[in-house]
């Protein structure tokens, strides 16, 4: 008999409903609906997966719970509450791989509109003001890239592609890595830090990443640094940045992500000089949800015959672990 699944939506359903439908029982359920549909289901589909919703509804009685939980996105921070991830009948799995590329081409964008001061460009032209500046270079300059996951190596391959000098900071150190060259401990962090032009975070939240930049991890910054958040808003000390950013200590950032969202309209962040905001929108290209339904259908199929899933993530640490030196994540 098919698995009953649920997926939780709000408005926006997988492209592939009919390749799901045909191979689980499926029900759809938005945040207020999911506490009377959850219990009792095989596994559960998050569509959206930022959300408070899943921990609010999850089933008091472990056995009651899906076996399986699938994230249509990288981070799976959302989830990582005690009842899921001390049942040990829960699999969670992600959608690793689908972000990658896009990710790593929006990087290239936010550094490139820094370096170039396209925001000042755009605005001059609003105005109608014929207004010729010097802009910078990035090539030749050094960009350290937090976070050795896919995200961070292909960010790393796409900058290095156009001339950046790249590093990168994991748990592991490694002086060969393919994609970073150097990865550096933490215990290395600060003299990194100290030569880098642009700092990328590209780690998952996690209790051991989250506000792992804080006001000691910005002060180590190189003065007219700047910083890019492609990972998650909690990553990041937002207060202690607008004070850097306030000062003029740092340049400048490109954020996409942020502790609250939508970001709130009375943060400062929207009208600081040097800052870009964008509302979590790095990997979303188009196709990018017939990426995410393609890369779930395919694990639902692995279920039905009996096949190892992708994309299992270690509850433990709030991430798919990998084997090679240097390539964890955070």
């Amino acid at each position: 008999m098919a698995d009953r699944l649920v997926v939780l939506h709000r408005g926006i359903l997988p492209h592939n409903a009919a390749g799901i439908e045909s191979l689980a029982d499926t029900v759809y359920a938005t945040e207020e609906e999911l506490p009377h549909l959850l219990p009792g289901a095989d596994a559960l589909l998050c569509w959206h997966s930022i959300t408070p919703a899943v921990e609010a509804a999850w089933p008091e009685d472990p056995s009651s719970a899906p076996n399986w939980v699938h994230v249509a996105a990288a981070g799976v921070d959302s989830l990582l509450f005690p009842a899921l991830v001390d049942n040990p009948r829960v699999v969670l799995t992600n959608s690793r791989g689908v972000y990658d590329r896009p990710i790593a081409e929006y990087v290239l964008g936010l550094i490139l509109a820094l370096a170039k001061d396209f925001p000042g460009t755009w605005e001059h032209q609003r105005r109608r003001e014929w207004r010729p500046r010097d802009s910078e270079r990035i090539d030749g300059r050094t960009v350290l890239v937090w976070g050795t996951g896919p995200i961070g190596r292909a960010v790393a391959r796409m900058l290095r592609a156009v001339g950046m000098r790249v590093s990168a900071v994991g748990r592991t150190e490694c002086a060969d890595d393919p994609d970073f060259g150097t990865v550096h401990a933490l215990s290395g962090l600060r003299p990194a830090l100290a030569g880098a032009d642009y700092v990328v975070l590209a780690a998952p939240l996690t209790a051991a990443t989250r506000g792992m930049v804080d006001a000691s991890v910005l002060a180590s910054m190189k003065p007219g640094a700047r910083l890019v958040n492609v990972g998650r808003g909690g990553l990041v000390d937002e207060e202690a940045l607008v004070r850097n950013l306030t000062d003029g200590r740092l340049a400048g950032a490109a954020l996409d992500v942020f502790a609250h969202e939508p970001l709130p309209a009375a943060s400062p962040l929207w009208d600081l000089p040097g800052v870009i905001v964008s509302p979590h929108t790095a990997g979303e290209v188009t196709g990018w949800r017939d990426d995410l339904a393609d890369l779930f259908l395919d694990n639902l199929t692995r279920r039905a015959e009996g096949r190892r899933l992708r994309n299992v993530v270690d509850k433990a640490h709030g991430y798919v672990r990998e084997e090679r030196v240097g390539t964890s994540p955070a």
